[in-house]
């Protein structure tokens, strides 16, 4: 009888997190009021806060969840794994509220309405140094290149991006900017062989979609 009621209790929680995830997608953290929240998810008061114990603890479950809806999706080996985690980011970031939410949330935190987490970006910042350190181990990557550095600059530079995109074009053209971005960086870290097998194509990202 036991594992029904775990069973349930983890639907309850996912049901809270997606519906939170869509209305905070749509009126950010300000505007994302409890109430709206329970009327998505159907539940009541007290389910959330069994789970979560306030509006500002979902948003952070929403924050941190970010990595989980990428690394699944991701199965190529070495400096390709990185690559691919990108690839399928710029297209998840167009349908995913999941992600989008987690994404506006973060980006959200400069203002004084949203709480304040940098775990977002330690966790890809830590998944990414990780993919680096297998390449390096695997001889892709130049002499004197720090999977360390490198992975806080992709993170870096894919939260920029995805900004500009964002006001461009709805972020539509994402994959193609994600696709420039490692043409940019691959002559600077990868050796030569790496460089020519490697694929950042908004294709490949597509092909990887669920």
């Amino acid at each position: 009888m036991a594992q029904p009621k775990q069973e349930r209790a983890e639907q309850t929680r996912r049901a809270l997190l997606h519906a939170a995830a869509e209305v905070f997608d749509e009126y950010g953290y300000a505007g994302a009021s409890i109430t709206r929240i329970l009327k998505r998810a159907g539940v009541t008061a007290g389910a959330l806060y069994f789970h979560f114990g306030s509006k500002e603890d979902l948003a952070k479950a929403v924050m941190n969840s970010q990595p989980e809806t990428l690394v699944p999706l991701v199965a190529a080996g070495g400096l390709q794994r990185l690559i691919d985690l990108t690839l399928v980011w710029s297209w998840q970031l167009q349908r995913d509220p999941l992600l989008r939410a987690g994404v506006r949330l973060t980006n959200e935190q400069t203002s004084a309405e949203g709480p304040a987490n940098a775990d977002p970006y330690e966790k890809f910042r830590a998944i990414m140094t990780g993919y680096l350190q297998e390449a390096q181990e695997d001889g892709e990557l130049q002499p004197g290149v720090d999977p360390a550095v490198v992975a806080e600059f992709v993170v870096a530079a894919c939260t920029g991006m995805q900004m500009y995109s964002n006001v461009v074009s709805g972020r539509r053209d994402l994959p193609e900017r994600t696709q420039q971005m490692w043409n940019l960086i691959l002559p600077g870290i990868a050796v030569p062989s790496v460089i020519t097998r490697a694929e950042a194509t908004p294709a490949r990202g597509a092909a990887m979609m669920p």
